[in-house]
């Protein structure tokens, strides 16, 4: 039997997809039709499979489109994986039911193919009991996500020749927050050519299922499957950021992934969790990583959380120890499921961290904990350096923005910290960009400084999925220093006023402002 093989050098990921579907209604249609394999490189792409969340990705949409990098969801098995040059894509488009497989030996095929091109070019590599595709040395080489339908097969495998392996970090590969990527040129330490190893693939492939190849020129491909795109403001340039270099993003990426703790610079798709990790820092998001708000800013996923875990708060102490922290933030979730609203988780991590570490700044960000006063009256008495509850936007937006929030509860609780423990440092933000007027704006900043707040935030909103609330308008940094100019002058004793400024952004220089300025 034969496999027809069509080779491309390079595919829009909407265009595989299209000639695959193509083959399928032809090979379905046609029982004397050969079985088909697309072998291809594709621009740079992510892609969500049918187990795939967003919470695997650890960046923004809006951080992809500055990088030109798609986002697909796709009905293969699988959770999320990247393309991109220098990876060798493998579509077969096999009848199973004339081949006689079943799909456990077809995977097993696109498996051993794998290992053989890799043998082919002087590297060792092989399964894994636990998960599927190719490894070397501990990390994965190759990955596999097939879909079938009508007994035929699509969708398939990607090799790592010499891909570029940065983008991989950017997400949980495969759903596998501690997998390592690897590709045949970074083990074998030399340079490996890509048009090489395709022909092995096609080769070992071909014996594994056991047909004879058959080179066709690839036919013009349709784009017809590409999915319209919703309309989204192009970003400006000041809001484009260069990705940080050397080594310290990964280091404390696996940290956080080794101890299973979450931040909230990667559930909430921060734009500046490259420079944070990058510097070694991160703000903390205990009680898990599930709200059981639906706030239509916020990345954060929401539904039915998870019971809290008790060795979180060890874990982040040894964390902060590690990470040689001089200033650490805590953030979490809504938890209105728990009675307190996690005040006692709060406390509990602050002193795990105090036990380790007794005169480190531990700062606080808290949800409105549904205005109970005896929770929050539990939180002021660990004593934070600092508690920071963001009132988020102007009033007469939170019926759109937080519709399970209320502007006054979230003003009384900034005021009832004050009262409670004068020596705590409060804090607050604000979101620009979703429709607030200037006015409301300065009228907002006013109420909120009347409370006794005395740090302020305020950076630009960014939608996170096109599921969010759209942009209504990126405010220019000019007009950020003259809210910057105007908090100052309503008595805030300390403003971070930027497009990039997130509320836990550089929060230690922020709250060295007005503790120890002659240190920053």
């Amino acid at each position: 039997m034969d496999l027809v093989v069509e080779s491309y050098l390079l595919l829009a990921y909407h265009q595989a997809y299209a000639r695959q579907l193509q083959l399928v209604d032809m090979l379905r249609r046609d029982p004397a039709m050969p079985d088909h394999c697309l072998m291809l490189e594709h621009p740079p792409v992510f892609t969500l499979g049918r187990n795939g969340s967003l919470q695997h990705i650890e960046v923004s949409e809006a951080f992809l489109e500055d990088r030109e990098i798609e986002l697909v969801h796709i009905e293969r098995g699988g959770e999320v994986t990247y393309h991109g040059p220098g990876q060798i894509v493998c579509y077969p488009i096999v009848n199973l039911r004339r081949s006689g497989l079943t799909v456990t030996a077809f995977i097993g095929c696109l498996e051993g193919a794998m290992i053989d091109a890799a043998a082919a070019h002087g590297l060792v590599a092989g399964r894994d009991g636990r998960n599927r595709g190719v490894w070397s040395n501990g990390k994965k080489l190759g990955s596999i996500g097939i879909a079938i339908r009508h007994g035929i097969t699509f969708h398939g495998l990607a090799l790592n020749v010499a891909t570029d392996l940065e983008p991989f970090g950017w997400i949980s590969p495969c759903g596998l927050s501690q997998v390592a990527m690897t590709s045949l040129q970074h083990e074998t330490g030399r340079a490996v050519g890509v048009e090489s190893v395709r022909q092995s693939l096609i080769e070992a492939l071909a014996e594994r299922l056991g047909r004879r190849v058959v080179l066709t020129a690839p036919p013009a491909v349709s784009a017809a499957a590409e999915p319209a795109p919703l309309p989204r403001a192009a970003k400006p340039k000041w809001l484009r950021k260069p990705l940080p270099a050397g080594g310290a993003y990964e280091k404390t990426r696996r940290l956080i992934s080794r101890e299973r703790l979450q931040t909230v610079c990667r559930e909430a798709r921060c734009p500046n969790q490259f420079e944070c990790y990058g510097n070694g820092t991160a703000t903390f998001m205990i009680m898990g990583q599930t709200c059981t708000r639906n706030c239509r800013f916020c990345a954060v996923g929401h539904g039915v959380p998870e019971p809290l875990d008790a060795g979180e708060p060890e874990r982040i102490a040894g964390a902060v120890v590690e990470m040689g922290l001089d200033h650490v933030v805590l953030t979490s979730v809504t938890r209105d499921d728990c009675t307190d609203g996690g005040a006692g988780h709060f406390v509990a991590t602050i002193e795990a961290i105090r036990a380790r570490r007794p005169h480190l700044p531990v700062e606080i960000l808290i949800p409105d904990l549904q205005g109970n006063q005896a929770a929050l009256q539990l939180i002021c008495r660990a004593r934070p350096a600092v508690v920071n509850h963001n009132i988020e936007t102007v009033p007469r937006l939170y019926a759109a923005v937080r519709p399970q929030a209320d502007y006054q509860r979230s003003l009384t609780l900034l005021r009832r910290v004050k009262q409670a423990a004068p020596d705590i440092v409060v804090k607050s933000g604000l979101m620009l960009g979703l429709g607030e007027s200037a006015a409301e704006v300065l009228l907002t900043l006013q109420e909120i400084r009347e409370t006794g707040c005395e740090l302020l935030t305020l950076g630009q909103y960014l939608q996170p999925t096109r599921g969010h609330l759209p942009v209504q308008r990126f405010v220019e940094p000019s007009e950020f220093d003259k809210f910057k100019r105007l908090a100052l002058e309503l008595g805030f004793l300390g403003v971070a006023s930027g497009p990039h400024v997130r509320s836990s952004f550089q929060a230690g220089r922020l709250f060295r402002q007005i503790v120890q300025p002659s240190l920053v």
